[in-house]
């Protein structure tokens, strides 16, 4: 019975990973189109968002499944409840990259607006934090998941940063409002995507340590969190 629940728990494990690979690929993917103006590129993303749903579901249909039968309690129970979460979060930043997609399909047909330098470090800082976000759950690391919420704020100070700039591009020159719109898209998404590696790696410490740091802002946590706590 436990080498079955085993077995349970890995193949979860593994749809997990399968389908936040997928999402990392589609999230770095729509960066490089906006910056080589590729629409094609932009296209191939907008078509991977359907596996990353039909993972979602198999994700879920697994975890319920688990659920009914085998009644799992402490870090295995945890451990479910936090694959479920992370694998919504997954999805949205699919979605999210999906957006980016199809900002990239109208600007790619225009001229480029400015020179692609911000944008794409928000990509790199909010790559980073995905892959981190993961890897926390993979090593159950609940040190490496605080780190990652406590690189958010500054996701959001060069999101902020940029949403002045292409306000000003706005103000100064009507004709640019279509475009800047669309980078200001692009700015979002990301730092939505983000919001989403916060919450797995909030999931990724409640997971680990039973606790939910939720609403409460990193640097104020007391103690030290724990890796492979059970």
């Amino acid at each position: 019975m436990e080498r079955h629940r085993d077995q349970d728990l890995e193949r979860i494990r593994h749809t997990l990973l399968a389908m936040g690979g997928v999402v990392e690929r589609m999230i770095s993917e729509a960066m490089r189109a906006l910056v080589t103006h590729d629409a094609e590129r932009a296209g191939a993303i907008i078509a991977a968002d359907q596996e990353v749903n039909d993972l979602e579901k198999s994700l879920d249909e697994q975890c319920r499944e688990m659920l009914a039968l085998q009644q799992p309690t402490a870090v295995d129970l945890r451990f479910l409840v936090a694959v479920m979460k992370i694998g919504g979060d997954l999805e949205r930043m699919g979605d999210s990259a999906v957006n980016v997609a199809q900002a990239v399909q109208v600007l790619s047909a225009e001229p480029q607006l400015k020179a692609y330098i911000d944008l794409p470090r928000l990509a790199e800082l909010t790559q980073g934090m995905v892959r981190d976000a993961l890897d926390s759950f993979v090593r159950m690391d609940a040190r490496l998941a605080l780190e990652v919420c406590q690189r958010d704020d500054s996701v959001d100070d060069l999101y902020k940063q940029l949403f002045r700039e292409l306000l000003t591009y706005m103000i100064e020159d009507p004709r640019t409002v279509t475009r800047a719109l669309h980078l200001l898209l692009v700015a979002r998404n990301y730092e939505r995507i983000a919001d989403h590696a916060t919450n797995i790696a909030e999931d990724v410490i409640f997971y680990v340590e039973g606790r939910d740091i939720r609403h409460i802002k990193p640097d104020l946590l007391s103690g030290s969190p724990r890796s492979g706590a059970r």
